[in-house]
């Protein structure tokens, strides 16, 4: 089966105004997690569209990124349960990766999406980057790609494998 990857990218802050959908949201910055936990929230939201990247890296190659003081690890929690968490990559200058982002499949359809996005690019361009891009591709969740877009993200590239 082809799966197309489609590259996306912001240059300037979409200012876009999402309020939260509900009562009870916290986003808690997860400095230098435990290898399990990354472990445990990335299984929780990717498991069900194949993400496999950071499953092939061993503990020490995963800790050698996610400790880094320029990756970010930022969880959503919906009453003190992690709901999502979105990963930015700031290790090159100038620019930042929207490395992971997702949420756990119990928590889609209520609009913590769209907000927690809005909070991922607010957050991002507290930092100042000249660019903030992501890729998504068709085995993630079909509303990953028309949510980035209302964002505000470009599409700058596609691939087909």
């Amino acid at each position: 089966m082809a799966i197309t990857t489609t590259y996306l990218e912001m240059h300037t802050h979409s200012r876009r105004d999402v309020p939260a959908p509900r009562d009870g949201l916290a986003i808690v910055h997860a400095r230098r997690p435990t290898i399990k936990y990354y472990r445990f929230l990335y299984d929780a939201v990717g498991s069900d569209w194949d993400w496999t990247s950071r499953k092939k890296l061993s503990d020490e190659e995963l800790a050698r990124i996610i400790h880094d003081p320029l990756d970010e690890i930022h969880v959503l929690t919906v009453d003190g349960v992690p709901a999502g968490f979105a990963e930015l990559d700031r290790r090159v200058a100038g620019e930042i990766e929207l490395k992971q982002f997702g949420l756990v499949p119990e928590f889609l359809g209520q609009g913590l999406g769209k907000y927690f996005l809005k909070w991922t690019i607010d957050k991002a361009f507290s930092y100042a980057p000249t660019r903030f891009w992501l890729h998504t591709c068709t085995a993630d969740h079909p509303a990953a790609l028309p949510n980035y877009l209302a964002a505000g993200f470009v599409v700058y590239n596609t691939e087909v494998r």
